[in-house]
């Protein structure tokens, strides 16, 4: 497994990389050796139970949810996910708390080659105050003291460790995977000058951009300052050039037709709907003549049978991403044609990534969808 390392990451001592080896280990074993048992359990017990009740089996996700919830492995199953999320982020909230202030020392950046801009009267969507995404304790906003970048080294560390470590030292995997895989293949002669990364949260997704087209000028927004301080001071101390700001990304102060290339990461299924077109329509906004508009995140349910889809939407239930399910029923072509792309010009393409997933079926590689516009 890559080592995770860069100047802004909180140091661990022994009994915090002990523990987070643990967390690793259980949600590979939680992967590997219990999630399977959830498949047995619906085809040998409750998919009869919910025919016996019924008079027919259960019909799609949620009466498959319904059918398992009752049934004390599917909690077992369930708590167990849920104990190890939880233990994920305290594990790394102690490591991170030890070093507050060093941190936010290290974030004080002079002379900086890119640059930070904070809107503290910038009103958060109620979205944010209300859901503590995927349970990271304070989401994106929490702050805890005056430059305080604790979300920031908490995401950062986080997701590492989540990802137990298979999106690459730097958790740049997402953005590393659009350039190699869809940019360089689809449009090879595409050279943007103009980037602008929307929920860019610590930047992970943001910096290949910078590398990949240096010559360009790129933009990095998100709603949370703890995470665009972290992200700035990161993107600093790994010597390349960002622009973060504060603002949402429904409606932001950048001119019209500003951007060649706009993209996200994992974003669109932490929007609710109406954000979500409204987002869209932004985009449309600030794309130049030509341009695209590349949105990253996770296929959606069509083609997935109806139990797959149901273990896949625990998360929409339990772990804080009340948008997971909602965005996967959503036809996301036909909402970005609404939103002036035309549907001659919107296009849903699958690429993979580096990323390996741990699933009931063991290992595979990841994948992407890309949710893809042009700019008439």
């Amino acid at each position: 497994m890559t080592q995770q390392l860069h100047p802004m990451l909180p140091r661990e001592n022994m009994g915090e990389n002990s523990r987070g080896r643990f967390v690793q280990a259980l949600k590979s074993h939680i992967a590997t050796r219990v999630t399977p048992g959830v498949r047995e359990l619906y085809e040998h017990a409750a998919k009869a139970d919910w025919e016996r009740d019924h008079g027919e089996p259960p019909q799609d996700r949620h009466e498959i949810r319904q059918s398992l919830s009752q049934k004390s492995y599917y909690q077992l199953w369930s708590s167990l996910r849920r104990t190890s999320q939880h233990l994920l982020w305290s594990t790394v909230a102690d490591c991170i708390e030890r070093q507050a202030e060093q941190l936010r020392d290290a974030a004080k950046i002079e002379n900086p080659v890119g640059s930070l801009q904070l809107d503290p009267n910038l009103e958060l969507p109620w979205y944010q105050w209300d859901v503590d995404i995927h349970a990271m304790p304070g989401g994106y906003r929490g702050e805890y003291g005056e430059g305080d970048v604790f979300a920031g080294a908490l995401y950062d560390r986080g997701v590492y460790l989540y990802a137990m470590g298979q999106m690459g030292a730097l958790n740049d995997d997402y953005g590393q995977s659009i350039i190699a895989n869809y940019l360089s293949v689809e449009h090879p002669t595409f050279s943007p000058q103009h980037i602008l990364d929307i929920g860019c949260t610590v930047g992970h997704a943001t910096l290949p951009y910078a590398q990949a087209f240096p010559a360009a000028e790129v933009h990095g927004i998100d709603l949370g300052a703890p995470v665009l301080r972290y992200g700035h001071a990161r993107a600093e101390a790994l010597g390349t050039k960002v622009h973060f700001s504060q603002q949402n990304c429904e409606t932001t102060n950048f001119p019209e037709e500003q951007f060649d290339l706009i993209v996200s990461h994992i974003l669109l299924h932490e929007l609710p709907p109406e954000a979500l077109r409204r987002t869209f329509a932004e985009c449309h906004r600030l794309l130049k003549p030509g341009g695209l508009m590349v949105h990253a995140d996770f296929p959606g349910y069509e083609g997935v049978d109806h139990l797959s889809q149901s273990m896949i939407d625990w998360d929409t239930y339990n772990n804080h991403e009340p948008f997971w399910g909602p965005m996967r029923d959503m036809d996301l072509v036909a909402e970005s044609a609404a939103a002036g792309f035309t549907s001659a010009n919107v296009e849903s393409v699958i690429v993979p990534t580096g990323r390996i997933l741990q699933s009931g079926k063991g290992q595979q590689s990841g994948q992407l969808s890309l949710l893809v516009g042009r700019k008439p």
